[in-house]
């Protein structure tokens, strides 16, 4: 599941677009995955928020918010976004099978958001759940070939157990807080795992919270940062700079969060000006 922060709670106001110049762009190189493809490439967005009652799960206050955000977003970027809303594990599984089946030679990237109740290693379509595996491994090297050695990215709105993190306080310094296609120049064989990037909303065994009006701290801190940064920046600074807002602008009941970023990228992700 993911765990609901209820009004009241101190929360951000709605981001903004800033316009500002940050780019930290190399010279294109083999450790730049190349992306002048025809198109970007397809966004799929599994919006689960009703749930039969056999699950035990609660609905999912707030994921609209969360679903629209990500659209807006990924459409921006320049991705061919689908929306499919409250799907059961069926569903879902065949959604992302027949989507690992189509033709990607002309697309420079995969994407896929998936917003949900979840537990460690699970995904819940609204009649139960399934292993994430099972899904994100469709588009694996010997399963999806029209991808291999393109970017494939999972971004995924959900808990993975019941643990809470109070946080910790810090030394403050100075009035802050003191922080430490098989196209270019692969070989003939890449491993079928490489190039996923995972962003989880929270650390493995927690809770991820989410705002019955303003979407989940994840996702809002996920879309403002491709909002500000994502033509300038590669994508591992743009998902640190959604890790700090998490983890330093959000906190509800004395509670904290973390999202957690498992890559698999041989090369630098920019998304095209």
């Amino acid at each position: 599941m993911d765990f609901q922060h209820r009004p009241g709670s101190p929360s951000l106001p709605r981001f903004t677009i800033e316009n500002q110049k940050v780019d930290a762009r190399p010279p294109a190189d083999m450790y730049t995955y190349k992306m002048n493809y025809p198109s970007l490439g397809q966004c799929v967005i599994i919006n689960n928020k009703n749930f039969d009652r056999r699950t035990g799960m609660s609905s999912r206050k707030g994921t609209d918010v969360d679903a629209g955000y990500a659209r807006k977003v990924f459409e921006r970027l320049g991705y061919n976004v689908k929306v499919a809303n409250d799907q059961t594990v069926q569903q879902i599984q065949q959604l992302l099978y027949t989507v690992s089946q189509d033709n990607h030679s002309q697309s420079a990237s995969f994407v896929c958001v998936m917003l949900s109740h979840g537990g460690e290693g699970v995904f819940y379509g609204t009649d139960g759940n399934v292993e994430l595996q099972k899904l994100t491994g469709l588009f694996r090297g010997d399963r999806c070939k029209t991808l291999v050695g393109k970017p494939k990215l999972f971004f995924i709105q959900a808990c993975r157990g019941s643990d809470l993190d109070c946080g910790i306080e810090t030394d403050s310094v100075a009035g802050g807080i003191e922080t430490d296609s098989v196209a270019g120049n692969y070989p003939a064989r890449i491993p079928v795992e490489a190039d996923f990037l995972y962003a989880y909303s929270t650390a493995p065994g927690y809770y991820s919270w989410r705002n019955t009006d303003k979407g989940s701290w994840f996702i809002q801190a996920l879309c403002e940062m491709l909002q500000r940064y994502g033509k300038q920046l590669d994508i591992m600074q743009i998902m640190t700079r959604v890790n700090h807002k998490v983890a330093h602008d959000f906190e509800a009941c004395a509670n904290k969060q973390i999202p957690c970023i498992a890559s698999m990228l041989t090369k630098h992700l920019y998304f095209p000006q």
